[in-house]
């Protein structure tokens, strides 16, 4: 009895040998598993792909801003992050051949910069289960990349570059105390223009203006467009539209020509000679969306757990040198808490 006791404990204390021996192994690589809860894996590796509408300042500043908040969190280009970038040129075609091509590349996570690139992206995405990032969408619920109360329709979220409308229009109005009309072009495929104007219409009213819009199909048409869209109204606003801002310098040009101001809605279309601007901070909107997606890259959340997020506060942004060339003067009580003046205008 006593010998046979003696054989257990030896097979007992080899069991628990091996066990050990096979949980002492190295960490497992991203492709087959992650570290355990609490653990950072030091050879964890990361491949995005950002998908980029359009070039121009703004969606720039977004890009910047989102390498940047990946970077807050210990996720940076070059030393664990691989990143994949592509532009559209403001092509919906091209936009769907770069989300493709993500997916063959095996990106991780595609971020996708403003609302036609998210929402191919979101079509991809969901086929190849492959998380979507995305930022510069002014009305994710329009573009049905969310749900009513905010929250995704799959494993996509990001931030919403809403624009603040109310604060635009009082402005506009203490800058041109005699306008009535304010002229907008959009583009008619892009869902947050269409949700931006009819906020502008609703809102317009208590300002004592009216709206007068004008839409395009294709950058082509923004000569015309603008000439006839300039022969009615006192000044022009710009929206985040991104076909129409990647023509803002012609735009601009023609407007100059007939001495009619153009507003615009961010920091970059007033470094080009925009008026002024009740605008948002694009390279935080990014900062803040690399953040949401080193969530779901360490596996701390999943994209359709995070509803998506809008930042509140604008800004005012001046251009004084557009002012002066106008004989306008821009007022005082924005002047004086202005984020940004530009005295001369950047081309």
């Amino acid at each position: 009895m006593k010998k046979s006791m003696r054989s257990i404990k030896i097979l007992t204390a080899a069991f628990l040998s091996l066990s050990l021996t096979g949980c002492a192994g190295s960490p497992p690589s991203p492709k087959d598993g992650s570290p355990a809860a609490g653990q950072e894996d030091p050879g964890q590796t990361y491949t995005i792909g950002i998908g980029q509408f359009a070039a121009h300042g703004s969606l720039d500043n977004c890009r910047e801003g989102f390498l940047l908040g990946l970077a807050d969190e210990g996720i940076i280009e070059g030393q664990n992050l691989t990143v994949l970038y592509e532009n559209s040129q403001a092509d919906g075609g091209i936009a769907s051949q770069i989300n493709v091509n993500f997916a063959s590349q095996k990106a991780d996570l595609i971020c996708a910069i403003a609302t036609p690139m998210a929402q191919s992206a979101y079509g991809v995405g969901k086929k190849q289960d492959i998380p979507v990032i995305y930022t510069a969408v002014t009305d994710p619920v329009a573009a049905q990349l969310a749900g009513p109360d905010g929250s995704p329709v799959g494993e996509i979220t990001g931030t919403s570059d809403k624009l603040p409308v109310t604060q635009q229009l009082d402005m506009i109005r203490s800058v041109l105390p005699d306008a009535k009309t304010i002229g907008i072009l959009f583009t008619t495929s892009e869902v947050n223009s269409l949700s931006a104007i009819e906020e502008y219409k609703a809102a317009a009213p208590d300002y004592g203006f009216e709206i007068v819009d004008m839409g395009i199909s294709a950058t082509a048409d923004v000569p015309l467009a603008a000439d006839a869209l300039l022969e009615q109204v006192d000044c022009v606003t710009n929206l985040t539209d991104n076909t129409v801002v990647a023509s803002l310098p012609l735009i601009l040009n023609k407007a100059a020509k007939k001495n009619i101001p153009v507003f615009g809605s961010e920091i970059e279309q007033v470094k080009i000679g925009c008026v002024a601007a009740m605008g948002l901070d694009y390279v935080a909107l990014g900062r803040q969306t690399g953040k949401m997606a080193a969530a779901v890259l360490k596996g701390e959340k999943k994209a359709s757990q995070m509803d998506f997020q809008v930042i509140e506060e604008a800004a005012f942004y001046g251009n004084t040198k557009a002012a002066q060339d106008l004989g306008i003067t821009l007022p005082d009580r924005f002047t004086s808490t202005a984020k940004e003046l530009f005295t001369t205008i950047t081309q």
